[in-house]
């Protein structure tokens, strides 16, 4: 059953009184221990969302509300993304790799290894409209057995990685200290990566399968930047402690939607017009309907 909670948005500059929707968050369910990588399955009308600590990937359905375990012993899956054939392409923490779910069913697996040694713990996924996948690889997964299995990390840093759409793999970013959640602008030209240990959002500008410039785009005050997405109007969005931070596309922070738990680690936008926002915080999914839309690249 779900609850509805009342919403509390913080205007910190005019320019946040564009976005409206509902007065409530809808608490679709809670149980979990850490809940993270929501992604909304258009062709099903499901929400995916992982419930990292319990290894398992929960499912809700938006025709009927229920929701329910989808896959238990799931490798300790993260972030998750739906490709434009509408294959779901997730994170595997516990198995070090970056896999994809065919139609059929079948997994195929895009990335394991670079340099002869294992990942570290793909984190977060997004993909181009050419089809290639952006990934990042932090260590979180292997520092324990509590979000995966504790291991000896095999490569030399924590990079962001890009398969190209004929399978190979590339280093874009080397110089991150925990890279984190990614996303798009909405015409690709741009990609947000956030640093969580630096607590800040850098901005790439996209060249082909290059990034150039990387500078900091915002910095984040409370807690640690996780997922970030992007609404159609350039805004971007970050998970921190506080809820979602709310960004201008000139990186001025102008509001936030605070949530009634003590951290927020993912969101997406998603519904038949991607304007409903499904949050992953704490040991919950929320849900609320707003004025604006998710782009494309989500």
């Amino acid at each position: 059953m779900s609850e509805l909670i009342p919403a509390e948005f913080e205007v910190l500059d005019e320019r946040f009184s564009a976005i409206a929707g509902d007065d409530y968050l809808e608490r679709l369910w809670t149980g979990g221990r850490w809940t993270e990588g929501p992604a909304y399955v258009p062709a099903g009308r499901y929400v995916l969302f992982s419930d990292i600590p319990n290894d398992r990937v929960m499912r809700w359905d938006e025709t009927t509300g229920e929701v329910g375990v989808f896959e238990h012993g799931a490798g300790y899956a993260n972030g998750r993304t739906v490709d434009r054939e509408g294959r779901v392409i997730t994170c595997l923490q516990g198995e070090r790799s970056v896999v994809r779910t065919e139609h059929d069913g079948s997994t195929t697996v895009l990335a394991d290894s670079w340099r002869g040694g294992r990942l570290n713990s793909p984190n977060d996924v997004v993909v181009s409209s050419d089809g290639a996948v952006w990934f990042t690889d932090p260590p979180y997964g292997i520092l324990s057995d509590y979000q995966g299995h504790k291991a000896e990390q095999e490569q030399d840093g924590w990079y962001v990685y890009r398969i190209a759409p004929d399978g190979g793999l590339s280093v874009v970013a080397d110089d991150f200290l925990r890279p984190n959640g990614l996303a798009f602008s909405p015409d690709e030209s741009l990609l947000y990566i956030n640093d969580s240990r630096r607590k800040h959002v850098r901005v790439f500008g996209v060249d082909g399968g290059r990034l150039t410039g990387g500078e900091v785009f915002a910095d984040v005050e409370r807690g640690n930047p996780d997922g970030v997405r992007v609404d159609t109007d350039g805004r971007v969005w970050v998970a921190a402690a506080e809820g979602l931070l709310v960004h201008d596309p000139d990186g001025t922070l102008i509001g936030k939607l605070r949530m009634p738990e003590p951290a927020t680690s993912n969101l997406c936008f998603g519904g038949r017009q991607r304007n409903i926002l499904f949050i992953t915080s704490t040991a919950a999914l929320y849900s609320i309907r707003l004025t604006v839309n998710g782009c494309k690249t989500i």
